[in-house]
């Protein structure tokens, strides 16, 4: 069973397009960022985050969310981008060296010394696996 993106609405999570069990989604990878942050400047890396929610649909991608720790280990948070292709990233990636919020956030981050470490995977969405609904009995 495959996914698609229901034209129906948006998400109101997401601001992407809802997904229903029997179509495709919109794009095909994501972006995953795995941080290692310091704990004690977790609200640093919250302001981060939340400068990253307007620049980033601006440069071109579709922001899925940045994840800080909650429960258990409190060092490690998460940025998940989908773009439509490795093309598509690619663009978005030069449109992030030429916007100044962005330029500025980076910045933000390297004086502050809030991230430690950064590991960036692409992912794509395994048919039949992605925001199923449960069936009923």
């Amino acid at each position: 069973m495959q996914l698609k993106a229901d034209t129906a609405g948006l998400s109101p999570i997401t601001g992407n397009p809802a997904m229903t069990p029997t179509t495709t989604p919109a794009t095909t990878i994501t972006c995953f960022i795995r941080y290692e942050i310091d704990p004690y400047q977790r609200e640093a890396f919250k302001e981060y985050a939340q400068n990253w929610g307007r620049i980033i649909p601006r440069c071109g991608g579709k922001l899925v969310g940045y994840f800080l720790p909650y429960e258990g280990t409190n060092n490690i948070a998460w940025g998940l981008i989908s773009f439509d292709s490795l093309a598509a990233y690619e663009v978005y990636r030069a449109h992030l060296r030429i916007d100044v919020d962005a330029r500025r956030n980076f910045a933000l981050a390297q004086e502050r010394r809030f991230i430690l470490s950064e590991e960036r995977n692409f992912v794509e969405v395994v048919d039949g696996t992605y925001n199923m609904a449960a069936e009923k009995a």
